[in-house]
């Protein structure tokens, strides 16, 4: 069974940092693209970030570039979200999300991944 299941969320002010982590079960995160969505109250989930299953590739929102990082450990089958100079307009709830596919565009939307976790909620206050 797939299982993806995010942590690391919490309550940060303004400027401060996050990191969420997305651990895997039941697929091996080396095998797929991956991407992390968020999604605010009354809002749309809107893409924040995606790699490529080849690891080589990734792109970000504008609204995120340059802050947050993207990065996965193998060994521990586990993608990771690194959140600096955080803001208030960054609080929502958070996805990763898992693509099986060989393709190297990177997916950034909704319809394209396959297996999503649960969401963990990021806060941030000014």
């Amino acid at each position: 069974q797939v299982q993806l299941v995010e942590s690391g969320g919490g309550s940060v002010q303004a400027g401060g940092s996050l990191r969420l982590s997305c651990a895997a079960s039941g697929l091996m995160l080396s095998n797929y693209a991956m991407g992390w969505f968020r999604q605010a109250p009354g809002k749309e989930r809107e893409f924040v970030v995606a790699r490529s299953w080849s690891d080589v590739s990734t792109l970000y929102a504008d609204s995120v570039k340059g802050r947050f990082t993207i990065s996965r450990d193998n060994a521990k089958n586990t993608e990771y979200l690194q959140m600096n100079s955080l803001k208030p307009e960054d609080t929502a709830v958070y996805y990763c999300a898992a693509k099986l596919t060989r393709f190297t565009r990177l997916l950034t939307g909704r319809e394209e991944y396959d297996y999503w976790g649960q969401g963990t909620q990021v806060t941030v206050s000014s």
